[in-house]
């Protein structure tokens, strides 16, 4: 059995797919050291710049003294919430998340991935539909998978399939739930959450909103997509994370009293697993508190995308999303994973994101900017991608140039 295992590795490493794990030091705001060598994190998922902010660790730790050592600095939780894991940190930090989005309540999970598994399965069963974006993240098509309903996807971002969708089906379900990322990770692009409302309310259907990738990032609080567009009190569940823009780990869902008390009895993601630790809590309750304040670092970030995206054009080379994440679409993997080796070289730490985390022939370079970053930072990149793509074009290995 071994040896299938072996030549399936084989075989992702001669094809460009085979993933590694690569550590990294000496974080320096924005900029690692990767081998060695000092570059410009690229890849990173601290959209604020907070993970590497030194001076707001200090300032977090200034609060800890020997009262309050276990109780908000402590490691372990030690058991689950529904056993002895649970703290007043927790509910303090859920009732701030709930105040912060003007609802009823919220719920804490470990992590998007948790939160993503654990309540579509919770809430759903088989006489119910759930109708999904087909570029949402993995997590949700896991909690999918998982889930007893039947599950139907609709062509990314395409409304008017949805609701084509709604009409054939929605009189043959119970409950029907429509499911889409706010920010879709790959590609930086931009649900219309104000069409999925109208076709909620046109339908009697739940709506499910991921903002992992925008919460931290949009609407005059940092609340995500849904505080921008205004329409926070219309989604029955929005999930957020404290893993990306917060710079932590856990994520929270926002919903009804009602929605919440159910999930605590139903889902297994939550009721099965050791809680957060006091110090992951009380982090998570100071750095969103910080984070509410902080729009001149979303308005520098909306500068810095524009600027790249711009430039990137100004080059030939074609950009998709209109965010902070901006993804360039190399096409094949060995292409892809030889050029993210060669921009290191140039200082530029660049991951290949290939399937099946993204389609079939589209592998690419998702540049993903922070807020600590500068245009000094970043202004070679254009050119140096540019160079770099139309070198490969010429070698053949490329169709179309070499971005698509």
């Amino acid at each position: 059995m071994s040896a299938d295992y072996k030549e399936e590795l084989i075989r992702l490493q001669e094809s460009g797919r085979l993933r590694q794990l690569r550590p990294l030091a000496g974080r320096q705001g924005c900029h690692v050291q990767c081998q060695g060598k000092e570059l410009l994190n690229l890849t990173s998922n601290d959209y604020l710049g907070l993970a590497g902010d030194a001076s707001l660790l200090r300032r977090f730790y200034e609060g800890m003294d020997a009262g309050n050592l276990l109780e908000g600095y402590g490691l372990g939780a030690a058991s689950s919430r529904l056993l002895a894991g649970d703290t007043a940190l927790a509910h303090q930090l859920e009732q701030d998340l709930a105040l912060a989005y003007g609802r009823p309540a919220a719920l804490l999970f470990n992590s998007g991935y948790h939160a993503n598994i654990g309540i579509l399965p919770a809430l759903l069963g088989k006489n119910d539909l759930i109708l999904s974006d087909k570029l949402n993240h993995a997590s949700i098509h896991d909690g999918m998978q998982l889930c007893l309903a039947t599950h139907k996807r609709f062509a990314h971002r395409d409304y008017d399939q949805l609701e084509r969708l709604l009409v054939t089906h929605r009189q043959r379900y119970e409950r029907v739930v429509m499911v889409s990322e706010s920010v879709f990770s790959m590609d930086g692009d931009v649900a219309d959450l104000s069409r999925l409302v109208q076709l909620k309310k046109e339908f009697d259907a739940l709506l499910y909103v991921d903002e992992a990738h925008a919460v931290g990032l949009y609407g005059e609080a940092g609340l995500g997509k849904a505080e921008e567009q205004g329409v926070v009190a219309d989604i029955d569940l929005l999930m957020g994370t404290f893993g990306k823009a917060l710079a932590s780990i856990g994520a929270f869902v926002i919903c009804g009293q009602d929605l919440r008390d159910y999930l605590i009895n139903h889902s297994r993601s939550l009721i099965f697993t050791t809680a957060l630790p006091p110090v992951v809590l009380n982090w998570n309750r100071f750095v969103f508190q910080q984070q509410q304040a902080m729009g001149k670092q979303r308005r520098h970030l909306a500068a810095l995308s524009l600027q790249l995206r711009q430039a990137l054009q100004q080059q030939g080379l074609s950009t998709g999303g209109d965010t902070n994440i901006i993804p360039l679409i190399i096409g094949g993997d060995q292409e892809t994973v030889g050029l993210a080796g060669k921009l290191q070289e140039y200082g530029f730490l660049i991951f290949p994101v290939r399937p099946p985390a993204v389609p079939e022939g589209t592998a690419r370079f998702r540049l993903s900017l922070t807020a600590d970053m500068a245009w000094p930072d970043l202004q070679g990149l254009p050119a140096i991608l540019s160079r770099e793509l139309a070198a490969v074009s010429s070698q053949g290995r490329i169709r179309g140039g070499g971005t698509r």
